[in-house]
C-alpha cells in the first residue's frame, strides 16, 4: 500500500518490492510446499491476537524456504520479535502504525536473537 514501511532489525525503511504472492491466516499447510521457488511471500495477519502467521512462517521455513518472507497487517511492536525468531525478514507496517509506533519502539525489540522468554521463565 502507498505510504507503508518496512521494518527491520536496523530501523524503518521504504517499502521496495511487491510480494510474489500474500498468504492468509487460512492458507493450508499443505499448500505451503507450492511457494517454496518464490523469491518474496508475505504473510498477512488479520489481527494482533490472530497468531497463524507466525506458525505459518516457522513451518515455511521448516520446508526450506529461502527467499524474502514478510509480515504484513495488523502486527505491532511488540511482536516484531516473535515475527524475527519464526522467520520472518521483515515487517510491513503502515504510516499511521509508524506515526503511533515510532522507529525507536521496534528498535528495541531488534535484540530478538538475545531475548528469549523461555529461558529467562526456566532460569
Amino acid at each position: 500500500m502507498s505510504g507503508d514501511i518496512l521494518v527491520r532489525d536496523d530501523g524503518f525503511h521504504p517499502l521496495d518490492g511487491e510480494a510474489e504472492v500474500t498468504l492468509t491466516a487460512n492458507t493450508a499447510v499443505g499448500e505451503l510446499a507450492d511457494h517454496l521457488q518464490r523469491g518474496l511471500v508475505a504473510i498477512e495477519f488479520p489481527a494482533t491476537t490472530d497468531g497463524r502467521g507466525f506458525s505459518l512462517a516457522r513451518r515455511l521455513r521448516g520446508l526450506g524456504y529461502q527467499g524474502r518472507l514478510r509480515a504484513t497487517g495488523k502486527l505491532i511492536a511488540d511482536q516484531y520479535a516473535m515475527a524475527r525468531r519464526v522467520g520472518f525478514d521483515e515487517v510491513q507496517i503502515g504510516p499511521e502504525l509508524a506515526a503511533r509506533q515510532p522507529q525507536e519502539q521496534w528498535l528495541a525489540r531488534a535484540d530478538w536473537r538475545d531475548w528469549d522468554h523461555r529461558s529467562r521463565l526456566a532460569g
